[in-house]
């Protein structure tokens, strides 16, 4: 995701020779645009605060997320039948690879997303066939990557330094923790419930540890190495997703616990929602802040637009969907403010992200050849 040079335009035509030659350097960060889109759906939808309009509006972007997604996996299917030599070279590289977790995550935001709000205008029965292919999907590949992308970084990469975007293949089993719960209701009761209640929480752990691995070696990075190149500065809004995504599963838990699982453990989750997410909220207001300030002193000094500001949708707006569930426990408003705060940063966030995408897109500087 480095900055891009302007280059000859690289724009989709026509025919599938063209077609194929316009993917050919379409890396796996892309997912991030679906997942930033789907995130703003997700999160409005069920923000604490009534705005006439502001559910068929999010009903709106969800389509639009669902719509990029389908896009996204035919073109990049293209690039893996087409250009085998650049998709195995994605995979050795070691500031391309961890965007794999994307895919995941893209999966799990958009079928999450037709629950929350899709059903508005596809139906239910249609909406949990959706999510349940999505789920399976996306959980999956995502702990597929949880484990692939880390082999390869201990065996083929070479790594120079900590990176924010290493936390990316590892938080993606966090985004299945945090939207399973979604999908009990919708099946039979017994022990299939329990079982997908306690393989989240399995998942949840799984994310949580490998991330309290990886965050010291990003900080340790930031303090030993000083800031990060200008173009790779909005990465580290990614340290807010792990953040954000288990304080939101924390609180799923609490919701979809009782009744399902035997006394004192049904419970036992809504009192975890809050021991747990109210420090790890404050942490990431905390990483919010000293990422802002490290942003702000790489836009003054020239950083410009890179598919990296996509960082500053997806992970705000898990902040936002933690910041909900801890409202809905705790009954504060300090959290139903903060909710809403950071979900108008989320939607300014993302306009400017669409905006610069779609011109790069259409000016063919974002799917030209890197360096040139």
């Amino acid at each position: 995701m480095a900055t891009l040079a302007p280059s000859r335009p690289a724009t989709l035509a026509t025919t599938p020779g063209v077609r194929a030659a316009a993917v050919r350097h379409l890396g796996p960060n892309w997912y991030a645009t679906v997942m930033g889109t789907a995130i703003v759906a997700n999160a409005g939808a069920t923000i604490p605060v009534h705005v006439p309009g502001l559910r068929t509006a999010c009903a709106a972007v969800w389509a639009l997320s669902l719509a990029m997604l389908l896009t996204l996996l035919t073109a990049r299917s293209l690039h893996w039948i087409h250009h085998r030599d650049r998709a195995r070279a994605h995979l050795l590289d070691p500031a391309v690879a961890p965007f794999y977790g994307c895919l995941s995550m893209a999966l799990l935001a958009v079928g999450g997303g037709a629950l929350i709000v899709g059903r508005d205008w596809i139906g239910l029965p249609a909406a949990v066939a959706l999510d349940a292919v999505l789920f399976t999907a996306g959980t999956v590949i995502g702990l597929a990557a949880a484990v692939a992308i880390p082999y390869l970084m201990v065996v083929h990469h070479r790594i120079e330094s900590a990176s924010p975007v290493w936390l990316l293949p590892v938080v993606a089993p966090m985004v299945s923790a945090a939207l399973g719960p979604l999908l009990l209701p919708h099946l039979a009761a017994g022990q299939g419930r329990q079982t997908l209640l306690i393989a989240c929480y399995a998942m949840f752990g799984v994310s949580l540890l490998a991330t309290l691995v990886m965050l010291p070696l990003v900080f340790g990075r930031l303090v030993t190495g000083g800031p990060l190149p200008l173009a790779l500065t909005p990465t580290l809004f990614l340290v807010l997703g792990p953040l954000g995504q288990s304080t939101t599963a924390a609180n799923n838990f609490a919701d979809a616990a009782p009744g399902l699982l035997p006394a004192p453990y049904g419970h036992g989750f809504a009192a975890f929602a809050v021991l747990y997410g109210v420090p790890v909220m404050g942490f990431a207001l905390l990483w919010l802040a000293l990422a802002g300030a490290l942003v702000l002193r790489a836009r003054r000094r020239g950083m410009g637009f890179a598919m990296t500001w996509w960082a500053f949708t997806f992970p705000v707006g898990t902040c936002v969907t933690g910041a909900e569930g801890l409202a809905r426990h705790t009954g504060l408003d300090a959290f139903r403010w903060l909710a809403i705060a950071l979900y108008v940063f989320l939607v300014a966030a993302w306009l400017v992200a669409g905006l610069h995408t779609l011109r790069g897109l259409l000016g063919g500087t974002l799917l030209a050849e890197p360096g040139r």
